[in-house]
């Protein structure tokens, strides 16, 4: 990741406020409230909710991120919840998980540079085991036309950025797929996420 690109994710988390709120995405609530609890890791992560979360019921909760800010942030959330979160800063090239490490993998609102986010999510796959889950929910290419009507609605403005069906379905080919659509919400995570967007809703689970 560039220098431009972390400083501009520092500058976000910098604020005393949590900028996506302190309360886990609802979708990923939702689907890990159905899974026994294991090893779970939250690739870009920010300020930890969605990491602290699964920490408060009971999983081993690791995370990374390019931002020192958001880790700042997210042992701060940690410590408030009386939990414990294994939070890296960097990005996966230079983190040093161990393959087949983790039982589930929660890519929220993830959204890598579009040159990198396939290559990504299968380096993500190699730290899955078998019969893991993935647990995926961010903006699909649709939401451009979102942000055109309200851009407080939050999620990138680079189409390339997005999502679509399709690259998720060759991104993790070799997945049984238990839910994948695309989708209009209603969002209200913080003062980035307000607002009705589109995204993409995925869990897969590893063959």
């Amino acid at each position: 990741m560039n220098d431009a690109w972390t400083k501009r994710w520092d500058e976000r988390y910098s604020k005393e406020e949590f900028a996506y709120g302190e309360s886990p995405n609802l979708y990923l609530k939702e689907q890990l409230d159905k899974l026994k609890a294991g090893s779970i890791l939250f690739p870009a992560e920010g300020e930890g909710r969605n990491a602290v979360y699964a920490a408060k019921i009971g999983w081993k909760s690791f995370a990374f991120d390019i931002s020192i800010e958001g880790q700042k942030k997210a042992k701060q959330l940690a410590e408030k919840n009386k939990v414990s979160v294994d939070y890296q800063i960097g990005g996966i090239e230079s983190i040093n998980y161990q393959p087949n490490q983790f039982d589930a993998i929660a890519l929220i609102y993830a959204h890598f540079p579009a040159a990198i986010k396939s290559k990504y999510h299968k380096a993500l796959d190699h730290l899955l085991k078998p019969n893991g889950y993935i647990i995926f929910e961010a903006f699909s290419k649709r939401h451009i036309d979102y942000l055109q009507r309200d851009e407080k609605m939050g999620g990138p403005k680079e189409i390339d950025m997005l999502y679509s069906i399709e690259e998720i379905q060759s991104d993790f080919a070799n997945y049984h797929t238990i839910e994948l659509k695309e989708t209009e919400i209603q969002l209200k995570e913080g003062a980035f996420h307000n607002g009705t967007g589109s995204v993409i809703r995925f869990v897969g689970q590893k063959k």
